[in-house]
């Protein structure tokens, strides 16, 4: 199976494998669009034990009550969810918009992964990670 895929790679004019990879980028793109998207995101220690404030910024077309960015959720490296930060209201008039969230980061947690949400399209498969300060 592997071979014939091979084979097949190989009579590819590189015209086709340009359009190929054109035609992927641009539906990958275009999905991406409509989808609240992470563009920014820092972490500093705050006051109390393993507290910190996490400050997310998101860019989404919001559309008014029906279409918009929602949520943000705070996961583990093993997808374990440990905060979200709801959005109550659609922000159509603030693009990109910050809002922060204060945590309780468990001691052996090192790294920690950003899923933007809306309420049409849900979680967006592009993720944003971040090093918990302080920790290896």
């Amino acid at each position: 199976m592997h071979r014939s895929l091979i084979l097949r790679l190989k009579a590819c004019t590189t015209a086709s494998i340009t359009a190929l990879i054109t035609t992927v980028f641009l539906t990958f793109s275009i999905a991406q669009s409509d989808e609240a998207q992470i563009i920014d995101a820092k972490i500093k220690a705050a006051s109390g034990e393993n507290m910190f404030r996490i400050d997310v910024t998101i860019k989404h077309a919001d559309e008014g009550w029906d279409h918009y960015a929602n949520q943000w959720d705070i996961l583990d490296s093993k997808g374990k969810l440990l905060g979200s930060r709801v959005l109550h209201h659609p922000h159509e008039n603030e693009q990109p918009f910050t809002r922060s969230l204060s945590l309780k980061i468990p001691a052996h947690v090192t790294t920690l992964t950003i899923v933007a949400h809306d309420s049409v399209h849900k979680d967006n498969p592009v993720t944003m990670e971040l090093a918990v300060p302080g920790r290896s």
